[in-house]
This record gives C-alpha cells, sequence and structure tokens, in this order.
C-alpha cells in the first residue's frame, strides 16, 4: 500500500483487488450510545468571594433587617450587579433592590498624631416580600 492509497475507496480497491487492511467496522456494527446533553453551569463573577466582605453588624443593621433590608461591607470597586449576583450565589436569594454607599473614614487623633480611617463601601440589600437570609448565624 502506497501513502495515497487511504485516499482511494473502497470499491476502488476492492475492483484493483487490494487487500483492505484495518478496515473500519461498517457505522450499523457501531452500537450507538445515548448522550445527555451537558448540565449549564451557574454564571458567577469571577472574584465572588471578594465582592462581598463581611455583613455589616449595626444597631441599624439590625432595625431594617425586619423590613427585609440587609447590609454589607462590599469591596471598593464592586457596583450594583456584581452585589446581587453574589446574593444570589451566597444566599440563593435574587434581590429586588441594591443600593450602595461610599462612606469617608473618619479622622482620628492618638494624642498629637492625626490619622485618618479607610474609606470603605456599603451595600443594602433589599428582598422580596417573605424572603429572609440568615446574616447574623455566628456572629
Amino acid at each position: 500500500m502506497g501513502i495515497l492509497d487511504k485516499f482511494k475507496s473502497k470499491k476502488e480497491m476492492e475492483l484493483k483487488g487490494e487487500i483492505v487492511e484495518n478496515e473500519a467496522p461498517a457505522k450499523s456494527e457501531i452500537p450507538k450510545v445515548e448522550r445527555k446533553p451537558a448540565k449549564k453551569a451557574k454564571t458567577v463573577p469571577a472574584d465572588l468571594s471578594g465582592t462581598i466582605i463581611r455583613p455589616l453588624v449595626t444597631e441599624k443593621a439590625a432595625v431594617i433587617a425586619h423590613v427585609g433590608q440587609y447590609s454589607f461591607l462590599v469591596a471598593p470597586k464592586a457596583n450594583r450587579i456584581a452585589v446581587r449576583a453574589a446574593i444570589k450565589a451566597m444566599y440563593g436569594v435574587v434581590p429586588t433592590s441594591v443600593n450602595i454607599q461610599r462612606v469617608r473614614g473618619k479622622f482620628v487623633r492618638f494624642g498629637r498624631t492625626t490619622g485618618q480611617r479607610s474609606d470603605w463601601k456599603k451595600a443594602i440589600v433589599t428582598l422580596p416580600k417573605g424572603k429572609t437570609i440568615d446574616v447574623y448565624e455566628g456572629v
């Protein structure tokens, strides 16, 4: 057999009397295997762990939690869409609204030395009626 013989059809090879080696089984002999469609992966932000840093545990946060609003300390570069996706992935609840505030750090003094606390970002997440999150678990 030559190099170009693999491009010849089976009929041509049978007519010439050439022996067909390593013959592939006919399509009817190959058992059909039914494949299930692949499951779709959930879309999760690439840096989900860094979007929501921790829940805010304050008196005001405890009061508004009764209304269905929960506050979280979020990453400085986080936006509403990322916070919404992170809440959905972490708690399995889609929020109705997400409000974000930038909080300036307070000016503090230690004796003669003055300084400033870090700026941070706060997200207030409103959930649909009847939905709750167990945020204060383990706090």
